[in-house]
């Protein structure tokens, strides 16, 4: 079967197919690119412009409801820390508070020594020698006066972050709170994508929400060009004659068995 590829002087594009009759009918083959959520699909026949994967894509199912957000062993790293305590000895170090020797007991603590009653929460002047601390530009707190002045919210569940905190979508998350929509699973520091303002992992997204190339049967990604023809997907670089190779993009081709060939393969018997 013989197809051409046609002019756009009407505004539209589209393929001729000639049957064994010279009868005609239209098969669209259009070249498009990504574009963000909120805007049409563009097309062009010789040209494409280079853009972004819109965001129309549905599900193919409803994703599961969210369970109640569970610590995970991994994401325990905290901020709180405890002062070490050390016996009167020949060692006599600088208090950090109050810059004078300390000749008794003493506490380490951030890699410098303080007198056991000078080691106070800056806010609360609480006593911080038997009680977890965190440090915040250069000043001692306890849990609790750093938890409200201090500490972010975590965006899902509300509750203050001491720990390691993820930043996306201009907020602020537990790590485990931060899970891909789908699977459920923590996002981490992994990329992921948007949908619907829904994170997905890369996996689930493509799974879900991509169209893969039917020459190279990989993802087409956000700004890669794209054309359709045969009733396939192709990236523009993977539409290509089946048997030497040759770019077909904006060419006469021809199709046997669902594989593109050029003219000069157009009788093969064997693909």
């Amino acid at each position: 079967m013989l197809l051409t590829l046609t002019g756009a002087t009407s505004g539209k594009e589209g393929l001729t197919c000639l049957n064994e009759e010279s009868k005609s009918s239209t098969v669209p083959l259009n070249l498009f690119f990504f574009v963000p959520s909120g805007h049409g699909a563009q097309t062009g026949l010789v040209t494409p412009t280079f853009g972004m994967k819109g965001n129309s894509g549905a599900p193919k199912g409803p994703a599961p409801s969210r369970p109640l957000p569970q610590p995970h062993p991994k994401d325990q790293d905290t901020l709180v820390q405890m002062a070490e305590h050390y016996p009167a000895g020949t060692r006599t170090p600088m208090c950090a508070h109050c810059s004078r020797v300390i000749r008794g007991p003493f506490l380490v603590a951030m890699g410098r020594s303080w007198h056991k009653e000078e080691f106070n929460c800056a806010h609360c002047r609480s006593s911080l020698a038997d009680i977890g601390f965190v440090e915040e530009q250069g000043c001692v707190y306890c849990e609790h006066c750093y938890e409200e002045f201090f500490a972010p919210t975590c965006s899902r569940c509300r509750g203050k972050i001491m720990g390691e905190v993820i930043n996306a979508l201009k907020q602020t998350w537990h790590v485990y709170c931060f899970l891909c929509a789908c699977c459920q699973q923590p996002i981490r520091n992994n990329c992921f994508h948007l949908e619907d303002g829904e994170p997905y992992c890369e996996p689930d997204f493509y799974s879900l929400f991509g169209t893969g190339c039917h020459g190279c049967e990989f993802p087409i990604e956000a700004g890669d060009r794209f054309l359709e023809a045969l009733g396939y997907t192709w990236h523009d670089t993977c539409f290509i004659c089946t048997v030497c190779c040759t770019s077909l993009e904006g060419q006469k081709f021809f199709s046997k068995k669902d594989k593109p060939l050029c003219k000069k393969h157009m009788n093969t018997f064997k693909i």
